[in-house]
C-alpha cells in the first residue's frame, strides 16, 4: 500500500487529486490549515486521514510525514495578482516553507515529491507559442519567482539527497469546488457573477488569452505522475489551446443561455498577454492529455455553480 501525503489536500485542486487517488486505492493523508473542514464525508472503505497544522511548523510537518511514501506539495500562501504587494511574505511562506518540507523529507527518508508549479507565471512573456519546458523563465510576478525558486531547490535536493522530484507546471485550472471568495480563477468568478446577473469587470480589451484546464484532467495528471518511473522532472500540464477572456464569456453565454454584462477597464501591467502551454512531454512520458474540452468543462462547472448557489 502506497501512502501519499497531500499538503493542501482539502482545497480546490487538492480535493480533486485526493478523490482520484482514493478511487485508485491509495492511502491518503490530507494536511490542511487549522479551521479548514473536510470538503466531503469520506466512506469507511476509503483510506484517508485528515489532519491540520501549520506548514511552517517543523513539528507539524514531521508528524504529517510519519509513515508516508510520497509527498504532493500543493500549498501556496499567495496568489499571483497579490504576490507583488509583499514579496518578503511570499518568500518566507512559500520558499522557506518548502525548504522545511524538503529537510523533513531527508530526515524521514521519504524519497518522492510532486510539486505544483505555475505554467501561467514562471515563463513570463512568451518568446514563442505554445510554450514548452525549454522556454526561458522570466516571471513577471513574485508568485512565479517563488515557484521557480522552489523548483530549483527541489532539483538541488534531488541531486544532493536522491529525493525524486517531479514538477508540474500547471495551466489555469477550473471546475467544481473552485473558490470565488479569493478570486481563484476567471471561470469561477465569471460564472458566479453571471448567474447572479452581475456585471463582469474585464481588465483590458478582453484579448488576454490563457490555457484553461478542467480539474478532472488536472487530477489525472497528478495520478499519472505518482505512478511515473521515468527520468524527466519538469512537465507542462495544459490543453495546448488558448482562450481569450472574450471567448470565455461567449462560451458562458452559450452555456447559460443569457447575455452577460461586462465592463472593460484599463489593462493591468502584470497581465501577460497570452499564455498557452505545450504539453507534448507529458503526453510522451506520462501518457497524459487533456480529455475534457473547454465547452464541456464550462457546462459541468456551470451546473455545479448553479447547484452551489441554490
Amino acid at each position: 500500500m502506497t501512502n501519499v501525503l497531500v499538503l493542501g489536500g482539502g482545497g480546490f485542486i487538492g480535493s480533486a487529486i485526493v478523490d482520484r487517488l482514493l478511487a485508485e486505492g491509495y492511502a491518503v493523508r490530507i494536511f490542511e490549515r487549522p479551521r479548514v473542514v473536510p470538503y466531503r464525508v469520506f466512506a469507511p472503505t476509503e483510506k484517508v486521514d485528515w489532519m491540520t497544522g501549520d506548514l511552517l511548523s517543523v513539528h507539524d510537518v514531521e508528524v504529517a510525514m510519519e509513515g508516508m511514501d510520497i509527498v504532493i506539495h500543493l500549498v501556496s500562501a499567495t496568489l499571483p495578482k497579490g504576490s507583488n504587494d509583499d514579496p518578503i511574505y511570499d518568500v518566507q511562506s512559500n520558499v522557506v516553507g518548502s525548504l522545511q518540507i524538503l529537510n523533513v523529507m531527508v530526515r524521514k527518508k521519504i524519497g518522492r515529491i510532486v510539486f505544483i508549479s505555475s505554467g501561467g507565471t514562471v515563463y513570463g512573456v512568451p518568446q514563442y507559442l505554445p510554450i514548452d519546458e525549454k522556454h526561458p523563465t522570466d516571471p513577471q510576478v513574485s508568485y512565479g519567482i517563488t515557484k521557480l525558486a522552489v523548483e530549483k531547490y527541489l532539483l538541488l535536493f534531488q541531486r544532493l539527497y536522491g529525493i525524486r522530484a517531479t514538477i508540474l507546471r500547471l495551466a489555469n485550472p477550473y471546475g467544481e469546488r473552485q473558490r470565488i471568495e479569493t478570486a481563484q480563477g476567471a471561470v469561477a468568478v465569471f460564472l458566479h457573477r453571471a448567474l447572479r446577473g452581475a456585471s463582469i469587470d474585464i481588465w483590458g480589451d478582453g484579448s488576454v488569452t490563457r490555457d484553461y484546464l478542467y480539474i478532472g484532467d488536472v487530477a489525472e495528471a497528478f495520478l499519472r505522475t505518482v505512478r511515473y518511473e521515468g527520468a524527466e522532472s519538469v512537465f507542462n500540464i495544459g490543453s495546448g489551446h488558448g482562450t481569450s477572456l472574450n471567448e470565455l464569456l461567449a462560451m458562458m453565454e452559450h452555456t447559460l443561455g443569457v447575455p452577460i454584462a461586462r465592463r472593460y477597464l484599463p489593462g493591468r501591467p502584470f497581465d501577460v498577454p497570452v499564455n498557452v502551454l505545450n504539453a507534448e512531454s507529458a503526453r510522451r512520458e506520462l501518457g497524459w492529455t487533456r480529455s475534457v474540452p473547454m465547452e464541456e468543462g464550462i457546462a459541468r462547472t456551470a451546473a455545479w455553480a448553479k447547484a452551489s448557489m441554490s
